[in-house]
C-alpha cells in the first residue's frame, strides 16, 4: 500500500494538534513551576545545556508516545480507521468499563487517604520511643517489596479451602477458629476490591511513616517545650502544633501516593488478573490494548489516566516549590 497523503491528511493533522497540546501542556507546567523567576542569559545558555539530554530522552521516552496513544485512541481496535470520539463514548457507557471507573474511583479515595493516616499515626507513636528505630524499620520492610511480591503474600492470606480441608489462607483460619465458615474473599464484590486496596495500604504505609517521621522530627523543640509549658494535651498537640506543623509534607507524601494508585497494576494483575470485578484503569488499559486487540480503546484508557495524573502533579510541584521557598 502506498502513502497517500490527501487520505493521512486528517490523521496527520491530529497528530499535529497532539503535540502541539502536550507542548502546551509541558510549557504550561514549567512556567507554573518557575513563574516569576529571571534569569540572565548565561545562566539560560547553562540550563539550557543541562537540560538537553534529559529533553531529547523526554521527547523520545514521553512526548512522542503521548502523541501517538493519543492519535490511536481516536482509532479502531486495529489502529487503522478513525472513529473519533467513540472510544471515550464507550469508555462512559459500557457496563463493565464503568466498573473499571468505579474501581479506580475506589482505589483514588481509600488508598492514599488510609495509607498516611497509617503512616503519620505510626510516626507518632513510635516517635522518641525506647525502639523507635526497629519499630520504624518493621513497617518500612514492605516498601523493599514490589507490589507483586506483596500481592502474592496477601494472596496467601486471602486463600480459601473448604471447610472441611485445612484452612493455608490467615485471614479464612482466623474466621474458622471463632465459629465461621472460611470464605473466597477475592470473588466478592466490591469486598475484593477493597481488600485488593490493603495490599498498597501495607506496602506505602512505610513510605508515608518515614517521610512524616522526619518532618514531625523537624518541628522545633522550643514549640514543644512552650506547648507543654502550657499544658497543652495530646489531641490539642497534635491538632495545633503536629498537624499543621508538617501539613506540606503530609499533601506531598498524599499526592505521591495519589499518583502511585492511578497507575496501580501489579497488585491487580497478580491477585485476580482484573477478574470478578476488580479491573482498574491500567489494567485494563493492559488487557484491551494486548488482550483484546482493542488498540483504540487501551489507547482512550491510557490517555483518560494521563489527564488524571496531570493535575495531581501540577499540585506536586507548586507544594515541592513552596516548601523551597519556606526553607530559604
Amino acid at each position: 500500500m502506498g502513502f497517500s497523503l490527501v487520505e493521512e491528511l486528517p490523521k496527520l493533522l491530529w497528530m499535529v494538534i497532539g503535540v502541539a497540546a502536550f507542548l502546551a501542556v509541558i510549557g504550561a507546567l514549567l512556567f507554573l513551576v518557575d513563574a516569576g523567576a529571571r534569569k540572565s542569559r548565561v545562566e539560560w545558555w547553562q540550563a539550557t545545556l543541562f537540560l538537553a539530554p534529559a529533553l531529547i530522552l523526554l521527547f523520545l521516552g514521553l512526548v512522542y508516545p503521548v502523541f501517538r496513544t493519543t492519535l490511536l485512541s481516536f482509532m479502531d481496535g486495529q489502529g487503522g480507521n478513525w472513529v473519533g470520539l467513540d472510544n471515550y463514548v464507550r469508555m462512559f457507557t459500557q457496563p463493565e468499563l464503568l466498573t473499571v471507573l468505579r474501581n479506580t474511583l475506589l482505589w483514588v479515595l481509600f488508598g492514599p487517604v488510609l495509607a498516611t493516616a497509617v503512616g503519620l499515626l505510626y510516626a507518632l507513636l513510635v516517635d522518641r520511643r525506647r525502639f523507635e528505630s526497629v519499630a520504624k524499620s518493621l513497617v518500612f520492610m514492605p516498601m523493599a517489596i514490589s507490589f507483586v511480591g506483596a500481592s502474592i503474600i496477601w494472596k496467601f492470606i486471602y486463600a480459601y479451602r473448604p471447610a472441611e480441608a485445612e484452612q493455608i489462607g490467615l485471614l479464612n483460619q482466623i474466621i474458622v477458629w471463632f465459629g465461621g465458615e472460611p470464605r473466597l474473599w477475592l470473588l466478592e464484590t466490591p469486598l475484593n476490591t477493597l481488600l485488593l486496596i490493603v495490599v498498597l495500604i501495607w506496602v506505602q504505609a512505610g513510605f508515608a511513616m518515614v517521610v512524616l517521621s522526619a518532618a514531625i522530627k523537624a518541628i522545633p523543640d522550643d514549640i514543644i517545650e512552650a506547648a507543654r509549658i502550657d499544658g497543652t494535651g495530646l489531641w490539642s498537640h497534635f491538632w495545633n502544633i503536629t498537624l499543621p506543623s508538617v501539613w506540606p509534607t503530609l499533601t506531598v507524601v498524599l499526592i505521591t501516593i495519589s499518583v502511585q494508585t492511578l497507575k496501580v497494576f501489579d497488585i491487580v494483575r497478580t491477585m485476580t488478573g482484573g477478574q470478578y470485578e476488580t479491573s482498574v484503569i491500567a489494567n485494563e488499559m493492559y488487557a484491551q490494548a494486548f488482550r483484546y486487540n482493542e488498540l483504540g480503546m487501551g489507547s482512550a484508557l491510557a490517555v483518560f489516566l494521563f489527564v488524571l495524573v496531570i493535575p495531581l502533579v501540577i499540585v506536586q510541584m507548586r507544594t515541592n516549590r513552596r516548601l523551597r521557598e519556606e526553607q530559604r
